[in-house]
Parts: C-alpha cells; structure tokens; sequence
C-alpha cells in the first residue's frame, strides 16, 4: 500500500500536519464502539428498572449508572487519542542540510541476439533484466546509469538518483534497442566511460561499470577499452549471463515464439556459449571481479555486497525541513485512560454492616 499524503493545517499559526492521515479511520471504529457502549447501559438500566422497579436501590445496592459510563467513556476516549498518536501528528519544523552519499555506477547491457538464447530462464536477457532490476532496487544514495549495446552502444539513461525513472528506462530494453545487430563490448565500455566522466566532478565517489553479457566480443576491442577504463580509476565488474554448455541462438516470431534457430553458412544451428574468459581479461584489466547469474556463492548478492564496499562520495547537499513529531501528546494520555479503564470498578463499594445498622 503506497504511503497517503500528509494532511497539512496550523495550529495557532504554527504549521502541522499528520504525517499518516489514514489512521483518522479508526476514528470511526471508536465512535461504532461508543454507539455499542450506550446501547448497552441504557439497556443494562432499563432491565434493572423492569425486573425491581422502585426496590432497585435496596436489591442491586451497588449498581451504578456513572461508573460503567465512565469506565467506558475512559476507555473510549482513550482508543481515540490512540488513533490520532497512529496519525503521526508533527508540529513546528526544523531546518536540516540533508547530504546523500554514494557511488556512480553505469549498467552496460548486452541485447545482441545472442542474450536471446534459453540457457538460463526465461532467456538470457529476460534473466539479466530481472537481476538488474533487483539490484536497482537495493540502491541506495548512489547514481545509477544504463548503457545498452550489440553492435553500438546507445545511452539509455543517464546518471540518476530517481531509480523510479532508471526501471522505466530499464523496462523499455528490447533486442531492437540497438539497432545495428553484433556485439562490441569495447564500445560498450567506452559509452560508459564517457557517462561518468560527463557527470559532476568531486567527492571522491567510487565509478564503476556494470557489463552485463554473455561474453561475446566479436570486434575484440574489449580487454583494450576496459585498460583505458582502469586506468582513469574507473573499476569494471562483470554479470555473466549465459552457460558454458550453450545453446543455439532462437529466432523469434511476432508473437515472440520459437520459430527456427540461427544457422551458419554451413547450414549449422549457431550455439552461443557464455564467454568467461573474456569477462575475466575485461575485469582483470580494470580491478573487477566476474560475478555469475545463478552462482549462490559469487552471483548478484555477492555483486551487491561489492558495491557496498566501495568508497562513497557526496552526490548532492540540499536544505530539508523536518517536522517535529508529537505523537507521545496523544500517546501517553492514551495510555493513563486505557489503564484508568481497567482499574476503575463496575459498581459502587458495599456499604459496611456498622453503617447499616446505624441506619
């Protein structure tokens, strides 16, 4: 259930508001048990009258109608100041220089036709999608950019702390994002060096890229482009996607079925297999790690718990306002009335013999 928005009013001009609004609907659950309480003590009398009449002082001595009501309005009263200590009211603010730290990371995916292939479920780059996704969401304070490649590369999103807006991009990656069809890792890396080197400067935040392929470099640029990388203090870590047995490369109907396999000039099925030599030479040459989607021990956890590690520089400084939490105003009263409700008796104290007698 998505967080409702704060209701905003004064209180003798101070500003206020209630952080969570939605608990005023308790409100409506107390005033049903009120409705409830007076039906039953006016019920409660009425019987008393109808059964003793004009004798009910003498047979019911200790039968009172303000106690009950006031046990009941106590506790009421206090299932009401209850709900609104729920409602999370805040009055009066304070000015406080919000700092968010983190590190710059550019995600290159690979959609060349080879992420097609169903070594791993659904495809290769279905998997990819869904880990990235998760990693996305596991973020926090850093700045996060998406590359997308086969034959070129294309900057899908920029550097961005609005991780709302990096899975819309993220969710729009199709085999037809790139058009231009093949795999050139090394341009990939490029495209993501200059999405960090085109962001602010300062802070001494960690850059990293993300490759996530298979492994396929058919323009076999990639070792030389991840040394330049390196070398500009930019680390690469890998996400390989794909097995080492392979399967061959699909193609896809309209309706996104099966409809034959990719074949060789030889008439051949061409089998993909997951490249982990080149992802080692490509992390190896910028201070990366190789980490492997479906590996428990050295997979996506093992690649977020890296990022982690990494140093965290300051990304933006701005002015918040905070408001004062007054919730325990309400809360405590609460409370006391709650307790007062359970020690206060049903009727009144029996009058001692003595007394009656003197009577």
């Amino acid at each position: 259930m998505s967080p409702a928005s704060p209701l905003a009013f004064q209180v003798l001009g101070a500003p206020a508001r209630l952080q969570d609004p939605r608990a005023l609907w308790l409100l409506g659950a107390v005033a049903a048990l009120a409705a409830l309480a007076a039906w039953r003590l006016a019920g409660r009398r009425a019987l008393l009258g109808r059964v003793a009449g004009a004798q009910a002082a003498r047979l019911a001595p200790t039968a009172s109608a303000a106690r009950p009501a006031a046990r009941a309005g106590s506790a009421l009263l206090g299932l009401a100041l209850l709900a609104l200590a729920l409602a999370r009211p805040q009055c009066g603010t304070r000015a406080e220089l919000a700092k968010r730290y983190g590190v710059d990371l550019v995600i290159a995916l690979d959609v060349s036709r080879s992420m097609r292939a169903r070594d791993v479920a659904p495809d290769r780059l279905g998997r990819a999608l869904l880990e990235v996704g998760e990693l996305v969401d596991s973020l926090a304070g850093d700045r996060v950019g998406l590359v997308v490649f086969a034959g070129e590369a294309f900057v899908q999103c920029p550097l961005t702390t609005d991780y709302a807006a990096a899975r819309l991009f993220l969710r729009a990656v199709t085999p037809e994002s790139v058009p231009q069809q093949g795999s050139d890792v090394g341009n990939a890396l490029q495209a993501a060096r200059q999405v960090l080197e085109g962001s602010e400067q300062g802070g001494g935040r960690s850059k990293v890229v993300l490759l996530v392929s298979d492994g396929e470099d058919l323009e076999g640029e990639a070792r030389r482009a991840a040394a330049q990388l390196g070398e500009a203090g930019i680390r690469v870590h890998a996400l390989a996607v794909g097995t080492a047995a392979g399967e061959p490369v699909p193609l896809l109907g309209p309706d996104g079925e099966v409809r034959g396999y990719r074949k060789d000039r030889s008439g051949q099925p061409v089998v993909t297999r997951l490249d982990r030599a080149t992802l080692e030479a490509v992390t190896g040459a910028a201070s990366g790690e190789v980490f492997e989607i479906g590996s428990a021990d050295h997979g996506p956890a093992a690649l977020r718990a890296a990022l982690a590690t990494l140093e965290k520089g300051e990304l933006t400084s701005r002015l918040t306002v905070e408001y004062e939490d007054r919730f325990a105003y309400a809360a405590w009263p609460a409370l006391a009335l709650l307790l007062l409700a359970l020690l206060l008796p049903e009727g009144r104290r029996p009058a001692r013999r003595d007394e009656e007698a003197a009577a």
